[in-house]
């Protein structure tokens, strides 16, 4: 959504397809489709990217210039419960995006990864020319998969293609599952919280808006051949094919109880913690490396996590309606 609207305010045309599927609540959904629909430039396809033949049929009637691919199934720990939802939206559907913008000759695909593909890398902060081959969940063999998925089409068909590691976005309209979401929850109907791995987390949280420019700004500068690729020393962050990896993140990792803390000030609220071990799939923490991105786009997020959270705060209580608590 926020990709989207900053789309639209700059001119853009835009085609929009969730299949508003139930992992989460889709009254939220919904809502964000309520805040484009009002703009002439915008269109909603309920659509599933699983769905090989409905996709091909969109890519033929619309003939995109550009595709930013943001839908996959998301969540490390429901990878554990349900991985075949996995499979058909993060490999299946990638796959249907892919070989749509092959057939459409679009200029440039720009997709999202995930910071998770570093999995059990230790060093700090992480770095895209690091490898990657290591995942410790099922959501990270994917995530990683699609950069490998990427670079094939890249190579055989000359697709520029992008892809963004995320590194723990937050903010308005976000996720339900995440976190910072179930905390505040819980925070404001008085029900403690879960702190795993006892507290002793830190994480690279990246505001939503720095999120939305960074992919903008890469959409605009269409990935290109490294020309003085060495296949003899190969760096996982380029290649001679048009195809190249970023890492989006706030490179500010922040301790769980700091983040905790500046949620109960902008709540105004002490939570009630329940400190439990780490949980399977998890790691205890990320830190991006952005050279890379700044040097491509001259930008580089930097939202502070204490504005970052009065801004989600202050969505939360206006969604929610502050009545309820």
């Amino acid at each position: 959504m926020h990709v989207a609207q900053r789309l639209l305010q700059r001119g853009d045309e835009v085609v929009g397809i969730d299949n508003l599927n139930d992992y989460y609540d889709v009254r939220l959904k919904e809502a964000r489709l309520a805040q484009l629909a009002p703009e002439p430039g915008f269109r909603f396809a309920r659509l599933d990217v699983a769905d090989t033949t409905a996709i091909a049929g969109l890519f033929d009637n619309e003939g995109f210039d550009g595709v930013i691919h943001l839908a996959a199934q998301a969540g490390v720990r429901y990878s554990l419960v349900n991985p075949y939802a996995y499979v058909q939206s993060n490999l299946v559907g990638f796959v249907n995006i892919f070989e749509g913008c092959r057939h459409g000759k679009v200029r440039h695909l720009v997709y999202a990864s995930s910071s998770s593909v570093y999995g059990g890398n230790t060093r700090m902060p992480f770095s895209e020319h690091d490898r990657v081959d290591h995942p410790v969940s099922l959501y990270a063999a994917t995530k990683k998969s699609n950069e490998l998925m990427a670079h094939a089409y890249s190579h055989l068909f000359g697709l520029p293609a992008t892809g963004l590691r995320f590194f723990t976005v937050y903010g308005p309209w976000g996720r339900p599952d995440m976190s910072y979401f179930l905390f505040a929850d819980a925070i404001l109907a008085g029900r403690p919280i879960d702190v795993f791995n006892h507290g002793r987390m830190r994480r690279d949280f990246t505001y939503i808006d720095d999120i939305a420019e960074g992919v903008v700004r890469v959409l605009d500068r269409p990935a290109e051949a490294d020309p003085g690729f060495d296949k003899e020393r190969p760096d996982p962050a380029a290649s001679w094919a048009p195809y190249r990896i970023y890492n989006i993140g706030n490179h500010q990792p922040v301790e769980l109880m700091a983040f905790i803390g500046a949620l109960e000030t902008a709540l105004g609220r002490q939570a009630e913690k329940r400190f439990l071990p780490m949980q399977d799939g998890d790691v205890p923490a990320t830190c991006a490396d952005i050279d890379e991105l700044r040097a491509a786009t001259g930008f580089h997020p930097a939202t502070p996590v204490e504005e970052g959270v009065r801004r989600f705060v202050e969505w939360y209580r206006g969604y929610y309606d502050e009545a309820r608590f």
